[in-house]
Parts: structure tokens; C-alpha cells; sequence
């Protein structure tokens, strides 16, 4: 949360003149309703099943950059599944720089919206601790704080 996925994948499939394919909007167009709204609804089970299935039976162009969730690479197979069929990145930043980029849209994020900078950072840290093990298996990582699409080609291909 806040390191840039979407704003990068965005920025990368631009450059490399890719589709974007950002998983948390497939499972909104196929559900109907916004991430927060399905997860309150369904529960969490419910929902990484349901992001199971969308990222690994989505019909993917040949070469595209796909966006996912935070938790994606920590359930079932995913990870796996991603390093398979792709070159997965962690774009890895310190909880407290985190915290920074996340403070403007607190407001609009459930699980932060109550808790001040220091919760902020006790929560991320807590995150960080529990999913970097699967972050920790992607392909590339790489320091989101001077990221550039030019600079995860050049990573890429080294």
C-alpha cells in the first residue's frame, strides 16, 4: 500500500507501450462494486478466491504489466504462479516512507483511516513483517523511492 504499483504499472506499460491490466479493477468490473465494498460484504476468504481466479485465468495479452493488491502474492499459489508466468517486482520502501505517501488519501483507506502517523507506521511495519517472506521470492527487487519505468527495464534486462 502506497508504494507506487498502479501509478508505476501505469507508467511501465507506457513506456514499453504494454497493456495495463490492474487486478483489483478486473474484480471490480467482474463483481460490481469497489474492493472495500466486496470484502465487507463477502469477507476476506471470499475475496482473495475470487483474486485466485482473476489472476490466474484472466486472458493476459502476450506481453502486458499487471498491477496487483498488496496481498495478492501472499495467498494460495499466487506468488508462484506470477514468477511462472512473469518477472514479478517488490517495490520495497521503508514503513515510514510509506506512511508519507499514504498520509494525503488516509482517509479514503479502511484500515488506516483511524490510526495516527505512529499506527500508521506500526501497522505497515506489521504488514511488511508478515508478507515480505512472498515479497521477498519476486523476480526483482527494487528501492521505490527514485523508481522509473527506464529503470526496471534496464533491471529487466541485466
Amino acid at each position: 500500500m502506497g508504494c507506487g504499483k498502479t501509478t508505476m504499472g501505469r507508467k511501465l506499460s507506457k513506456y514499453l507501450d504494454a497493456q495495463l491490466i490492474d487486478l483489483d479493477h478486473e474484480i471490480e468490473k467482474v463483481t460490481g462494486m469497489v474492493i472495500s465494498e466486496y470484502f465487507s460484504l463477502h469477507g476476506e476468504a471470499a475475496f482473495r478466491e475470487l483474486e485466485k481466479k482473476t489472476l490466474q485465468n484472466y486472458d493476459y495479452a502476450e506481453h502486458c504489466v499487471i498491477a496487483t493488491g498488496g496481498g495478492t502474492p501472499c495467498f494460495f499459489d499466487n506468488m508462484q504462479w506470477m514468477n511462472a508466468n512473469g518477472h514479478t517486482i517488490y517495490i520495497r520502501m521503508s514503513p515510514k516512507a510509506l506512511a508519507g505517501r499514504l498520509e494525503k488519501g488516509r482517509a479514503k483507506r479502511p484500515l488506516l483511516k483511524d490510526l495516527d502517523e505512529q499506527g500508521v507506521i506500526n501497522f505497515i511495519e506489521n504488514k511488511l513483517e508478515e508478507r515480505d517472506p512472498y515479497y521477498l521470492q519476486a523476480f526483482l527487487i527494487l528501492d521505490g523511492h527514485h523508481l522509473t519505468p527506464e529503470l526496471i527495464v534496464q533491471n529487466l534486462n541485466s
